[in-house]
């Protein structure tokens, strides 16, 4: 059912638009504080992130608190209708800690202990740690809980990285004894008779370690699964230090790509989920596959609770840390930040309001430079945009109604790039992934990405590519939305291992097997340079024709019921199955044995949508680099028309009738004009 969610703030109850702000750099300059709440008014900047990594700046000497330059901002902010994101400064932590307590730093993997640093270089498993951010956090909670400003609490920062000190061995032994019960379930999950490393006592199970065990795959990816249940709870510790004080205040933790940590794990502790982009635009001429990525991670935060989410830090104008910082190119900016809203946000934030003076980001992008004025094109672009974000803010709260899914879990994740598997010099599982999700998203096809534990019901079409490591209750879920009549696609290196990573017997694609209507056999993975092709055979139910580029990996499949729709136009299995549909129940199965392009992927999607109805943003043909997404809340469609392209482009419209969104005034003919890095606001009724 669509339905318009409540403001994430009542107090707030339009598009957040602000920055993170770090006053605590500027004490030494009052006159600073006053300039920015101008600024920040003269930009359409209505809340900011506040003291992320403040905690020198509010905790001096060890129990010596140092309030008052925050009372000064708050109430400043309260003063001028502006509202803070207030955050625990659990980020980095002060110097007298470190130097007094130095089980708080970390111990790498290879058993040495940090030095002081850098940021998140900190144990979440010391009680020291622990005890010390609890208590900042409940004081802050205890001054700021009820401040007219605070519309809720911004937990540490981009939470990443492990720890392998006695105190987090000990916590690892303590999690698999809950996990296995016994050292015989242990070893037989982890299969440590192969090189003799059964274990026969606790004590001698360690983390993974450059110098020590670190192949036993099992093994791999339980110390992944333990640091982020580690890192989810050290995340509830906090969000408990501060609840108390007013438990109406929401609570988020932004979120970023980091490798180890899976993140759908903080939705159940966090009230919204917040991320933090920053594609490298401009690398090329044509920005659509950067924006179909980006898109693809707009549509993952989106999807962990099904409801807005916030985009917590973006850049304004250029980072100072990817290998090449290029400005945003005119018209970038509102296009990119649109592009958030478009997939679900209710919030453009930036790093940072005002540009460091020193240190390893005074030259990351900012609102204000350090020319300190207004007078700058990214300011321009910011309170533009500030307009915009106050025109449209009638979208806040509303949906992404998706009937295609793709199915994305971190455990598969780890495990893939663990396998040791046909590819070693890439088997490219996150591109896979983007290039699915990136096929649907030049149809306008709202996507949702899920993982194997989430609802099945509701969508018409899931999409899983390199479903490696598949348990058999995944299987069992996934037969039985095909058999009520969904339509699902997978790809080869699917259904090979189980939870423990450990091979499925009797057959790949192990529990998809038996739904698909295949055994695959033999998997060949292809040198850079090798290239393999799929020959559509003809009258097939796509309706598609001739010989597509196959490259990477070849699986070797043999049909059990399947119909096969494409062969193998090269090597020994030239003319075996590359492309199958398997009917099953009142639903369907496609099965891609091989890795094919972007052109074949574009064509079978555009098929597979038209042959079951999925619905589209709009329902036209839309240029190569412009896509269509939308927002509902059952009365009002909302469609956001972009332009990735570089290029000029023209859309028909779809014959329904559409007004601009900013504007409320009707559309003019039956064709809309994008200019480069162009976006158009349109709405329209839900039901015609």
């Amino acid at each position: 059912m669509i339905r318009k969610f409540p403001p994430i703030s009542s107090k707030l109850p339009v598009l957040m638009h602000g920055a993170d702000y770090n006053p605590d750099q500027w004490l030494h300059d009052p006159q600073v504080l006053a300039e920015d709440i101008r600024l920040m008014k003269l930009a359409g900047c209505n809340v900011m992130a506040i003291g992320i990594f403040a905690w020198a700046a509010l905790e001096p000497e060890e129990g010596v608190f140092a309030f008052e330059w925050l009372d000064r901002v708050l109430d400043s902010f309260a003063a001028n209708g502006i509202y803070a994101w207030l955050a625990t400064p659990s980020g980095a932590r002060p110097t007298w800690m470190s130097e007094k307590y130095p089980e708080v730093l970390r111990v790498a993997a290879n058993r040495v202990r940090n030095l002081h640093g850098q940021r998140h270089n900190h144990c979440y498993t010391s009680p020291v740690y622990r005890d010390r951010t609890a208590r900042i956090n409940g004081a802050l909670a205890e001054r700021y809980g009820h401040h007219p400003a605070v519309i809720g609490w911004h937990i540490s920062n981009e939470f990443g990285g492990d720890c392998h000190c006695d105190y987090c061995q000990d916590a690892f032994r303590a999690w698999l004894q809950q996990k296995y019960g016994s050292l015989e379930a242990l070893n037989a999950a982890w299969w440590t008779s192969f090189w003799a490393h059964t274990y026969t006592s606790w004590s001698q199970v360690e983390s993974p370690a450059p110098h020590g065990e670190n192949a036993v795959h099992g093994h791999n990816l339980d110390w992944n699964r333990f640091v982020t249940d580690q890192t989810v709870a050290f995340c509830e510790h906090e969000i408990a230090s501060v609840r108390s004080a007013n438990p109406a205040l929401p609570v988020t933790t932004n979120m970023h790509l980091i490798e180890m940590l899976d993140y759908r794990k903080f939705a159940d502790c966090l009230d919204v989920i917040s991320w933090d982009s920053y594609p490298m635009w401009h690398e090329g001429q044509d920005d659509s596959g950067l924006a179909a990525s980006t898109a693809f991670y707009h549509d993952l935060f989106r999807s962990f609770k099904q409801k807005p989410f916030l985009l917590m830090e973006s850049t304004p104008s250029q980072t100072n840390w990817q290998k090449v910082s290029k400005l945003k190119q005119p018209g970038m900016h509102r296009l990119s930040s649109l592009q958030a809203i478009a997939h679900g946000a209710d919030s453009v934030q930036y790093f940072q309001w005002r540009k460091s003076r020193g240190s390893s980001e005074k030259f990351h992008g900012a609102v204000v430079d350090h020319a300190g004025h207004e007078h700058t094109r990214v300011f321009r672009d910011v309170a533009a945009l500030g307009k915009t974000l106050g025109d449209i803010s009638d979208i806040v709260g509303t949906t992404t109604p998706a009937e295609a899914a793709i199915l994305f879990d971190w455990d598969n994740r780890w495990a893939v790039k663990d396998a040791q598997g046909p590819r070693n010099s890439g088997i490219h599982y996150e591109r896979t992934v983007h290039q699915h999700h990136r096929a649907l998203w030049e149809l306008g096809v709202p996507v949702d990405v899920i993982g194997s534990q989430d609802i099945f019901a509701g969508y018409k079409l899931i999409v899983a590519p390199m479903l490696y490591l598949c348990t058999e209750e995944t299987g069992r879920r996934l037969e039985a939305f095909v058999e009520g009549g969904g339509t699902l696609v997978t790809t080869y290196w699917s259904g090979i291992v189980n939870e423990h990573d450990l091979c499925h017997l009797g057959g790949f694609p192990g529990p998809l097997r038996r739904m698909l209507g295949i055994w695959a056999e033999e998997i060949e993975g292809l040198y850079d340079h090798d290239r393999n092709g799929l020959r559509l055979l003809p009258d097939n139910p796509l309706g598609l024709s001739g010989t597509f580029e196959a490259h990477e990996i070849c699986e070797i499949v043999h049909t059990e019921g399947a119909e096969v729709l494409g062969v193998y136009t090269d090597s020994f299995y030239a003319g075996q199955p590359a492309l199958t549909r398997n009917v099953f129940g009142t639903g369907q199965a496609y099965h891609m044995a091989t890795r094919l392009k972007p052109d074949f992927l574009s064509a079978f999607y555009k098929s597979v949508v038209e042959q079951i109805g999925t619905a589209r943003a709009l329902d036209t043909e839309l240029p190569q680099g412009v896509t269509a997404q939308i927002r509902t809340d059952g009365e009002t469609t909302y469609v956001f028309v972009m332009n990735f392209s570089g290029e000029v482009q023209r859309v028909q419209l779809d014959g329904r009738s559409y007004t601009e969104l900013e504007t409320n005034a009707p559309v003019q003919g039956i064709s809309l004009e994008l200019a480069v890095n162009g976006v158009v606001l349109l709405k329209r009724p839900t039901k015609p």
